[in-house]
């Protein structure tokens, strides 16, 4: 459950995995992100739920995603994703595109042992014309009264940072609930965290509403500051410099070298 090392933690992450993520304020694990490029990763797809931003376009960039389903990549307010945009310019990457709703009602439809979940608010999108994998029924209690339905979503794995788990695996997420459904919906779970600690987190009242119980979970790893350069609710703030420099870098292809040699390979020049 505890891994003597981040890589040992990544052990189910596999080439041609589907890897589910959170969204980048939730608790990304950028840390793992590093080390899944290192080891060279690839053909994954991506379930970014609901949006993404520097870990998509860092897996996107490196080679590693060859499809992706969510409703946006971004860095946003410092601008487009540069690699995963010029992904999809050149037509080298597979994009789902969805909703923010809908990526959680495929991820809910998984989590309760469903085929599919019903939406309503799609009828009459566009999308709906894109995405052959959703149907549009007619609502078996009504009349002349349309619906979609959308797919469960298989995810092998959910991979996230999280404050601090225990040693049983019992994970505390606090207030990000969606961490909870990706490890419910998903066939297992890695976690990276800030710190282990000694006490029963479920044995505490005031902790166990926020912690996700160890047996979602397959593998915990310690990463002190493991979402940098992205934010933990409740521990530090994105590093909003960093960002803008990789923002600068990843325009071209060279920079995007750079910057993986820099900070992701630590090749740094003298």
């Amino acid at each position: 459950m505890i891994a003597r090392t981040l890589d040992d933690a990544l052990a189910p992450i596999t080439d041609g995995c589907v890897l589910a993520v959170p969204r980048e304020s939730s608790g990304v694990a950028m840390a793992a992100t590093r080390a899944l490029i290192r080891r060279g990763i690839k053909r994954l797809t991506l379930i970014a739920l609901p949006t993404s931003s520097l870990q998509a376009d860092l897996l996107i960039g490196a080679g590693c995603v060859e499809a992706i389903e969510t409703s946006a990549v971004s860095l946003g307010e410092i601008g487009p994703a540069p690699r995963f945009t010029q992904a999809m310019l050149a037509g080298a990457l597979r994009m789902q595109d969805a909703t923010c709703p809908a990526l959680y009602a495929e991820v809910q439809a998984a989590e309760k042992g469903v085929p599919f979940m019903p939406l309503r608010g799609l009828v009459g999108s566009d999308l709906v014309r894109h995405r052959p994998d959703w149907r549009v029924i007619d609502n078996p209690f009504g009349e002349n009264d349309p619906i979609v339905l959308l797919p469960a979503i298989d995810a092998d794995v959910a991979l996230f940072h999280a404050p601090m788990a225990d040693r049983a695996g019992n994970v505390w997420i606090g207030r990000q609930r969606e961490l909870i459904l990706m490890a419910h919906a998903a066939r297992t779970s890695v976690v990276t965290v800030e710190r282990i600690c000694d006490e029963d987190l479920l044995a505490d009242p005031a902790l166990a509403p926020g912690t996700l119980a160890g047996f979602y979970v397959g593998t915990v790893a310690v990463a002190p500051r493991g979402a940098w350069p992205l934010m933990l609710p409740g521990s530090y703030a994105a590093d909003e410099a960093h960002l803008s420099e990789y923002a600068g870098l990843a325009a071209t292809a060279d920079g995007f070298a750079r910057y993986l040699d820099r900070y992701v390979h630590e090749r740094r020049a003298a």
